[in-house]
């Protein structure tokens, strides 16, 4: 900015002018996208100094890009932490981080409930490669106290969890993890943002994201990220990342990313708002046998969910009485509300995971991770309220 202030800035203000002065160079309001997948050397004494890490500047768009660099000090800032770093996707994000964490040998202590992709990298990779993957119920944090060993390097979970909403309380788990000295507590905090939640500040020592959903917030982009501690996100950039597993993110992504983040304020109060309305709706359906959210009074952790998140969010999860088959009624009658796998869209989706994302697990798997088999999962787009409600009403006439 060219008017530099000591005082600290709101959360949307920092969302759009953090790390970038419109009047420096060409005067571009918006930050350029830079596109150079490589870059030059006044002197081979420089492109040293560079390769060393003794002189500041690029060398190579997987290790550093301008574009890049500016999304990942945005971030950093708007979820307190002290550095980022930028990912071709949220797995992308996932594993550049545990694969620079653990070696064989090494335990994960995971919640019970996981995205699909990283239930399946834990289990099916990790797993392959002598990390030992331990699953608790997480929302009692006294069941990581029983579990978890000087053994365990990484507490992993989700809050609130994908697909069923079940929350953790990330201060009484990392207050737990961090009486092991070698132990990480990781948090992927994609459903909430950093408007809604800050996992750091709560004891956290990394948050991810899959910055396709909320942080892009339009559907047109994959995208990831990590925020922890600077020496060990370069770590992770020029080993997890450049090394393991390539996922860069492009120059023209991070600039979607960061035309993304200048609404996310203002989307996250409206998707809160619409999912808000549907909750309240569906808690008193008869059709309805439950329905999670944080936002009603009636959600068992709703204490919290008020004590650790700004606002509930914008993702519903319910279950249908007619279970398996009615949740595919439901889906199959939806018209309005975009039958989608992904999330955060200013489109409604709605995904029905027994059937979609989690039609991997066995149905005793499914069981063992919480997630019936008439459980629709909702993400309240930008649409109108009421449009919403009729199309939730009619759909649920059908299932």
């Amino acid at each position: 900015m060219s008017k530099p202030t000591n005082e600290k800035q709101g959360f949307s203000t920092r969302a759009i002018h953090h790390a970038w002065n419109p009047y420096a160079g060409t005067g571009d309001l918006n930050p350029p996208v830079h596109m150079s997948s490589t870059y030059t050397f006044p002197t081979v004494e420089d492109g040293m100094q560079r390769f060393l890490g003794e002189q500041e500047g690029y060398v190579y768009s997987r290790v550093g890009n301008p574009t890049t660099v500016l999304l990942e000090q945005r971030l950093a800032d708007l979820e307190g932490g002290e550095a980022a770093l930028v990912t071709a996707s949220g797995m992308g994000a996932t594993t550049s981080l545990l694969w620079t964490l653990l070696q064989p040998g090494d335990e994960v202590i995971a919640d019970k409930t996981l995205y699909g992709c990283t239930y399946s990298f834990f289990n099916h990779g990790l797993h392959k490669f002598g990390v030992t993957i331990t699953h608790v119920d997480m929302a009692d944090p006294a069941n990581l106290a029983a579990a978890i060993s000087a053994k365990t390097r990484i507490v992993f979970f989700e809050s609130p969890a994908n697909p069923n909403m079940r929350l953790v309380d990330i201060a009484a788990v990392s207050d737990i993890a961090h009486q092991y000295e070698n132990c990480k507590v990781v948090v992927d905090n994609t459903y909430c943002t950093p408007y809604l939640q800050r996992p750091l500040e709560l004891g956290a020592d990394y948050v991810v994201h899959s910055a396709t959903k909320y942080l892009g917030g339009h559907g047109d982009l994959i995208a990831g990220a990590i925020v922890g501690d600077a020496e060990t996100l370069t770590q992770v950039r020029f080993y997890g990342v450049k090394d393991m597993t390539g996922a860069v993110m492009s120059s023209q992504d991070a600039f979607l990313v960061l035309r993304g983040l200048k609404t996310l304020a203002l989307r996250m109060e409206r998707h809160s708002q619409n999912a808000q309305a549907i909750a309240e709706y569906l808690s008193t359906h008869p059709k309805v046998d439950v329905c999670h959210y944080p936002g009603l009074a009636s959600f068992p952790q709703y204490a919290l969910a008020r004590r650790q998140m700004a606002l509930p969010g914008g993702m519903v999860a319910f279950e249908l009485k007619g279970g398996f088959e009615a949740g595919c009624r439901f889906m199959n009658a939806l018209n309005l509300i975009t039958r989608a796998v992904s999330l955060g869209d200013a489109e409604s989706l709605a995904q029905h995971p027994a059937s979609m994302t989690h039609s991997t697990y066995s149905l005793e798997e499914r069981a063992e991770h919480m997630i019936s088999e008439g459980l629709v999962r909702a993400s309240a787009g930008l649409e109108d309220t009421a449009d919403l409600l009729r199309d939730v009403a009619q759909a649920l006439d059908a299932a």
